[in-house]
């Protein structure tokens, strides 16, 4: 799926849930999660996806610590309880959305 610039405000909030959804399901660093985004059409480069990070940090949702990589180290998220809750209200309003976007397709 190709997205155009004009389309990032549109999926950032996207792009942020699957950020949450995935270092939910284990610890993540930034260079994997670009790919791991990348496979489901989004392109964000590094200048993009470390502030993200460092927001959602901010904010409280995941935490990170250094960890080293054969003889680099690299910054390693985890979502926080914090995050666990905000994730688990946000599926609960998408799949509110998503049913009332495709309720209508599936009753036409």
């Amino acid at each position: 799926m190709q997205k155009t610039k004009d389309d990032r405000d549109l999926y950032g909030g996207l792009i942020r849930l699957h950020v949450l959804h995935h270092a939910g399901e284990k610890s993540l660093y930034g260079h994997r999660m670009i790919e791991e985004l990348r496979q489901h059409g989004y392109e964000i480069g590094p200048g993009t996806m470390y502030p993200l990070l460092h927001r959602l940090e901010r904010k409280g949702y995941l935490r990170s610590k250094q960890e080293r990589s054969g003889s680099r180290y690299r910054k390693v998220y985890r979502i926080t309880p914090s995050g666990r809750r905000a994730l688990s209200l946000a599926r609960r309003r998408v799949q509110e959305l998503f049913g009332e976007m495709f309720a209508r397709r599936l009753n036409s």
